[in-house]
């Protein structure tokens, strides 16, 4: 099968894509921004090397598949071929760009800023679509931004590429009618606002500290402020200043138990998720199911954690709590206030930026979930 071939079977399943999009999608083929060595992560299933070497078919089948294919573990510390450690930089599957970009619709002409150049694919698509000279894309890594460079040289494209840290944006150039967000934040930064053009839009993955990612377009509404809805689930890599860590306590647990199960809160709906991490937006959480039916649910916070352990022989779930926090009493609060407002969906949801931070809202920017809501007046 020939690479076009390989790239309208790719496309071809990908509903997002119009017309201009498939256009450039042929003409920067994947395959030139894949080293020959690199981790396959598809989602349904167990990760894998892919090395053009050894196996040049099963590499091109990878390239043009629906896949994330992973080039950087550790940032650049951890060999690929072992396929273990923090994944930090990525090609992103087909599907997750082509939704992006729908999102984004810019109209020709328009200037775009991308945070995360990764390994210039995205912005050798944003290049073909809008020109070279309509296009800046920021890395914070200079040995990625290298090979980018390389990349992109091979398909015939230079848009502008800055070495600096995104979170910052990159002044110069502003003000851009798109901000494309290829790394995932809890915060957004509020530099990516001012440096977006009145009615001008910000496609982001928003990765909060409570479940799964979303991707969020914002608009710039010309007072400081962006305003915008949640859309499909995604899962990124993230912006490295907003990288966290499990903190480590020493703390007694307080011992109690609930009738509430936690497998309804973490399993019950995108609504739910998108709720609880505006309501909790410094709460983590990890799951796993166990054996005979028992579900586990860790909880922790920058100075407080919790274990909910849910067996299916007790109807009382067991609590430990410990820190100034009770998470457990937090989080169960927060979905129990989800399902009093008739268990909202995703696209019920929003968040507005300001010089101030970030806030959820639910139906209405003047309805945040940080505050008291009153739907009665």
């Amino acid at each position: 099968m020939s690479i076009g071939e390989r790239i309208t079977a790719l496309t071809d399943r990908l509903t997002d894509l119009d017309d201009k999009w498939r256009d450039a999608f042929h003409a920067v083929p994947r395959h030139l921004f894949i080293p020959d060595k690199a981790w396959c992560h598809p989602d349904d299933g167990p990760g894998f090397l892919i090395d053009r070497t050894a196996d040049p078919e099963m590499w091109l089948d990878v390239a043009y598949s629906n896949a994330s294919i992973v080039t950087q573990i550790d940032d650049g510390a951890t060999d690929l071929e072992r396929g273990q450690g923090d994944y930090t930089s990525s090609t992103s599957a087909p599907g997750v760009v082509a939704a992006e970009l729908k999102l984004l619709d810019p109209y020709d002409g328009d200037e775009v800023l991308e945070i995360g150049t990764g390994t210039g694919w995205t912005a050798g698509l944003l290049a073909s679509r809008l020109g070279d000279e309509s296009v800046t894309s920021m890395e914070i890594d200079q040995v990625l931004l290298a090979t980018a460079t390389e990349h992109l040289q091979q398909a015939g494209l230079s848009p502008r590429l800055v070495l600096g840290d995104g979170a910052e944006g990159w002044r110069e150039g502003a003000p851009y009618d798109r901000v494309h967000v290829t790394c995932g934040v809890r915060e957004v930064p509020y530099a990516w606002v001012e440096q977006t053009r009145p009615g001008g839009a910000i496609v982001v993955p928003w990765m909060p500290r409570w479940a799964g990612g979303h991707l969020v377009k914002l608009i710039a509404v010309g007072d400081g402020t962006a305003v915008g809805g949640f859309h499909s689930g995604v899962d990124f890599m993230l912006l490295r200043s907003q990288r966290w860590s499990r903190p480590r306590l020493e703390e007694v647990y307080r011992k109690s138990t609930t009738y509430l199960d936690p497998r309804r809160v973490v399993r019950s709906s995108y609504g739910a998720e998108v709720a609880i991490a505006g309501m909790l937006p410094e709460v983590c959480g990890t799951h796993e199911t166990q054996d005979g039916g028992e579900f586990h649910l860790s909880l922790w916070s920058d100075d407080s954690d919790a274990q909910v352990h849910y067996a299916p022989d007790y109807k009382g779930v067991a609590i430990l709590q410990r820190g100034p926090r009770g998470l457990w009493d937090e989080l169960e609060a927060a979905y129990l206030q989800w399902v009093s407002w008739g268990s909202p969906h995703r696209d019920r949801f929003g968040m507005t930026v300001t010089p101030e931070g970030q806030h959820i809202w639910l139906d209405s920017p003047d309805r945040s979930l940080s505050v008291p809501m009153n739907f009665g007046e």
